[in-house]
């Protein structure tokens, strides 16, 4: 057994036992465990990446955690490397039957290896009616291969996620992060479309056409899984950015420009009494609500759960009005790597070029933050 000490660059070793896997010439499924401690889905030539443990005992902060750490690494995802967002847990004690289900849709439609660890001399109908639901195995053996990525989160409320299949159609995650049922709207926009044939994986009933929003009854941590089909596009929307490190900004109470490359300059140290403010920003002509897309670094990676593992909350103010939260997923394992397009809508907005974007956290530190884009 190799014994790797806490610092060491572990890479070259998998990079090692690859090789001599690949010299057999044999069809070998090579899973490296090192838990994403060293950010393997960006390793040149890497197999796989992958979150800390799920359990036991399985929970649905931990489940929170791993989602956070997927968000920014769907990409890497494809045929013959995936993320491995660790074993199943469906069937297992720690998580209710709902969350059971959305923890296999979500690790389905991510395409990470679905390893059933619970005990299948006697399992129970939920489980097996879990496992075996075709419709969500097949998402997760479609052929193009490609991960559901990241499109929006509404804070507290609920996730979207959606990706490509094979055949041409999209599907579709909703989580409901909620622990209570609900109604839960997804807006067609958050995935780029109009409107679009639908149909729901987990019961394969087929919804027909929707148009502009579709609302269903969600249960405590539940989701949604729709594929779409024959889908009118949307036209993408368009911002005007504002730098974050112009010097037309307010940074105050330790808040603080870094360079990060040649290109990239960001504000940091925005919270715990730091505060950025984005002056003169254009409400257009009749100001109200704007969509803003947001451009941050967030390398506050973590293996345990947290108050907000994986992510930083950011309190978002216009025009001096009450902060919004915003939670941000990581960017990556390193503080180097740039999120772009996290989109949030706040209201608030003045008509005319005179209006303010105030960031801060009154009790933590937010992400460093490269840009915001304001909706036209």
């Amino acid at each position: 057994m190799l014994e790797i000490k806490q610092f060491e660059q572990i890479q070259p070793h998998y990079n090692t036992m690859r090789d001599a896997l690949g010299a057999t010439h044999r069809p070998i499924v090579f899973s490296i465990c090192e838990w994403g401690v060293q950010d393997p889905a960006r390793w040149p030539a890497s197999a796989v990446g992958n979150s800390n443990d799920i359990g036991p005992p399985a929970s649905w902060d931990n489940l929170f955690r791993i989602i956070n750490q997927l968000v920014p690494i769907t990409q890497f995802a494809g045929p013959g490397a995936w993320n491995d967002l660790d074993m199943l847990e469906v069937g297992n004690s720690g998580l209710t039957t709902t969350e059971q289900q959305t923890h296999f849709a979500f690790w389905a439609a991510a395409k990470s290896p679905l390893l059933i660890s619970t005990d299948l001399t006697n399992p129970t109908t939920a489980t097996l009616n879990i496992l075996k639901n075709t419709r969500i195995i097949a998402l997760n053996q479609d052929s193009l291969g490609k991960s559901v990525s990241f499109k929006r989160r509404y804070t507290n409320d609920h996730d979207v996620w959606a990706g490509p299949l094979a055949d041409g159609s999209t599907v579709v995650v909703l989580i409901n992060w909620q622990a209570s049922s609900r109604s839960l709207a997804f807006s067609l926009a958050d995935v780029g479309v109009a409107s679009a044939n639908a149909v729901d994986l987990i019961t394969g009933s087929s919804l027909g056409k929707l148009t502009t929003t579709y609302t269903s009854t969600v249960a405590a941590h539940g989701c949604v899984v729709l594929k779409l089909s024959g889908a009118t596009a949307l036209a993408a929307p368009t911002f005007t950015f504002y730098n974050a490190a112009a010097t037309t900004n307010t940074l105050a109470g330790g808040a603080a420009t870094r360079v990060v490359s040649s290109s990239v300059t960001v504000v940091g140290f925005v919270g715990n009494g730091g505060t950025l403010t984005i002056n003169n920003v254009d409400g257009g002509t009749l100001g109200g609500t704007k969509t803003l897309s947001l451009d941050y670094i967030n390398g506050d990676f973590t293996m345990t759960n947290t108050a907000c593992s994986n992510c930083r909350n950011a309190f978002i103010s216009i025009n001096g009005g009450t902060a919004v939260q915003v939670q941000m997923p990581i960017s990556a394992q390193s503080w180097d790597i740039v999120l772009s397009g996290y989109l949030v809508s706040l209201s608030g907005f003045k008509a005319g070029k005179t209006n303010t974007i105030q960031i801060s956290n009154p009790s933590a530190y937010t992400p460093d933050f490269s840009r915001v884009g304001v909706s036209i």
